[in-house]
Parts: structure tokens; sequence; C-alpha cells
């Protein structure tokens, strides 16, 4: 027999209820960190008894995987059907689909960025749905290469443009995707990928502060900020509790230096490390391989750094605001270049391919052959998806 349509009360009731919780936990996933939500705080908000929450989820985390598989459908309906006749229509009507979802969604966007990190599993997920929007725009395959240029740095740009109040000139994100951001720029492999390594700085015997701050980073690290108690911290420094406060006036001022730490450190290891005599392509590829090197060696900074968004969004901002800043400097006499909607585009596209390069090296542990892939974004940061040559030398 036909289903009519109709729902009794009860189901009807039901569903209501569920909707209920699940509209509750979407705002405060929304602006609080997973774990600092609690089943009764969603049950509150959502206006019922705690008892009533177990009748439809088993804890918390499957109320928040849910929403995580709706956010991966809602995405998937926004990007599907990719249209125009030509490269250039089809490129512009993604980038505009995905730019104009980000913006419309930064509630949704804020919560999957905790659950990508949480659950790697749905960032596996959402990258086959870009890779398969990708692929209708350009009538073929998308490669891993592929994605991580474009989506890496459509992505990107479009998260800082709807978080944290970045502007940006679409149209630019478009033309990189067509031209590339180094049009007919060449790179020689083994100037880029050939090169002597020297790991960060260690000091042998690190002061009071230094010792707090490298404590805290592996801690807040692997068991999170609010999950990290202050004792613990000064404990794996080998300091007293009062040694803390002769340094930080509170655990937040010492979350946000953490933060300034990490920052200085990547920067200081890609700079340092960086080859003199470089093109700009051979500098921004070295900057990937470097960056991933990095993070093999401390994958605790990503963490933290990613924390940081529900407890210090203005930390955050600065954070990337730095890395913007170095690349509005002239590479050769380090004047600083003006700051508009197009070069910020530029800029963030090229910083999201290596932010997202590095998420695969740190929770996928996947890219053995990085260099390949490195290589082969190379070739489209010289030719886009519209030329097509290598860009190799």
């Amino acid at each position: 027999m036909a289903d009519s349509g109709i729902l009794d009360s009860s189901t009807r009731a039901a569903q209501s209820t569920g909707e209920r919780l699940e509209r509750a936990a979407q705002k405060l996933f929304a602006t609080r960190w997973y774990a600092t939500v609690s089943v009764a705080e969603i049950c509150r908000e959502a206006g019922v008894s705690n008892g009533i929450f177990y009748r439809y989820f088993r804890n918390k985390e499957e109320l928040f995987r849910k929403l995580l598989g709706r956010i991966l459908l809602s995405i998937e309906d926004a990007l599907h059907g990719v249209y125009g006749t030509g490269l250039h229509e089809r490129l512009v009507d993604f980038v505009a689909r995905l730019t104009g979802y980000t913006r419309a969604n930064p509630d949704l966007i804020a919560i999957f960025r905790e659950g990508q990190y949480r659950f790697f599993d749905y960032e596996r997920s959402l990258i086959d749905i870009y890779r398969t929007a990708l692929a209708t725009a350009l009538g073929r395959r998308c490669g891993m290469a592929d994605y991580l240029f474009a989506l890496g740095g459509v992505r990107f740009a479009s998260i800082r443009r709807a978080l944290q109040d970045v502007e940006l000139a679409t149209e630019e994100l478009v033309r990189i995707l067509e031209q590339g951001a180094f049009p007919g720029m060449r790179f020689d492999a083994a100037k880029v990928f050939e090169i002597e390594v020297r790991p960060p700085s260690i000091v042998a015997a690190p002061a009071t502060r230094e010792r707090l701050l490298q404590a805290g980073k592996r801690l807040f690290g692997e068991k999170g900020y609010h999950e990290t108690a202050i004792h613990e911290i000064t404990d794996a420094a080998n300091l007293a509790v009062g040694s803390f406060y002769l340094h930080f006036p509170s655990k937040e001022s010492f979350y946000a230096e953490l933060i300034r730490l990490v920052g200085r450190e990547v920067r200081r290891f890609i700079s340092g490390n960086l080859t003199q005599g470089l093109n700009e392509l051979e500098r921004e590829l070295q900057g990937i391989w470097l960056f991933s090197m990095f993070l093999s060696i401390d994958r605790w900074c990503y963490n933290v750094v990613r924390e940081a968004e529900f407890v210090l969004p203005s930390e955050v901002k600065a954070y990337y605001d730095a890395f913007e800043a170095g690349y509005r400097r002239h590479p050769e006499s380090g004047t600083p270049v003006a700051r508009d909607p197009v070069s910020a585009a530029r800029v963030n596209f090229l910083l999201g391919i290596s932010h997202y390069f590095g998420l695969e090296i740190v929770f996928d542990h996947s890219p053995g052959n990085a260099r390949a892939i490195i290589e082969e974004i190379g070739a489209r940061l010289a030719g886009g998806f519209g030329a097509g040559g290598s860009g190799a030398a």
C-alpha cells in the first residue's frame, strides 16, 4: 500500500522533539568547542528534559555525527549539477556555489571545521563530494593534486571570508583556477626538493616560560585546551603551579601566547630553510614542501590552532593574517605590498593549498608521494586548468 504521507500525532511529536534537539545542538556547536557542550545544555536550549535526549540519541557524539552527515548532504546538494557551456562558465558556477554556500552557512562551516579534525572520515567524504563537483566543472577526472590546488585554495579563501571577514574578489579565484597563480612560470624540481633542511632549533636548558609553553603545546595538542588543567602543564614541565602565574595571568593568556609561538615557529622554519635565488613558483612549492616537513616534526601545532577558532578566534585571525602579511612582502626588497580584495584572494588561495595539504599529512598520514603531488600542484599553479602545461623545467 502506498504511503499516504500523513503522520500520526506521536510521529509528528517525535520528529518535532528530535529536530528541536538538533537545532539546539547546531546553535551551541557553532559557537562552542565540542568538548565544552554538554547534553544538559543541549536539552536546556531545546526546552526538554535530559531524559528525553536519550530517546533520540545514544550520546552527544551520535548527535554531532548526525549534524555532520546533514552538512555533507547540504553541501552535496549545493554543488550538484555544476552548469556551463564551457570551462570558464563551469568554473564560475563552481566557485559561486561553493563561496555562496560558505557565506550563507557560517554556523554549519564552523561545526564542520571541528568535525573534520575530530572525525576525519567526514572530511574524506567531503573531499569525495568536492572532487565529484570539480570533475563536473572540468569535464574530466579530478586527481588529488587537482583537488588540493582548486579546493584547497577556494575552500580556505571562502572560509576566511565567511568566518573572519576577509574581503576577497571571487573573480580572482576563478582566474587562478583557469590560468594559475604564476601563469607561464616554470620550476626546477631539483632546486625545490633536493635541499638540506635544518630542523627547528632545540634549547638545551630552556627558561621556565619556554618549558611551560612547550609542555602546553604538547598537552593542548594531545588532549585539548579545555581538557588540560594548569597543574598538568606545570607537572609536565616539572615546575610548581605558582611558576605558571609568574609568567601568565591566566590559562587563556597562556593559550594566546602559545598560538603566537606556533605561528613564529612555522614561519621561522620555512623562511630559515628557503633556498635563495628561486623564482616565485619555486618559492611557493618549496614552502609547501617545508610546511609538510614541519608538520611531520611537530604535528601538535595544527591541533593547537584549530581549537583556538572557538576559544580565541581573534588570535587565530591574527595567526593567518601574519602568514598573509608575509606573502604581501616583495621577495627581494621586503617592501610590503598593498592589500586589496584581489591580492587577498590570491594570497589566501595559496595559503589554502598548504593548509589542506597539511591536513592530509597530519590526519591521514597518506601522502608518501608528497613530492609527486606537490609537483602536480606546481603544474596547476603555472597553468591552471585552462593551459594544461607541465610547469616543470
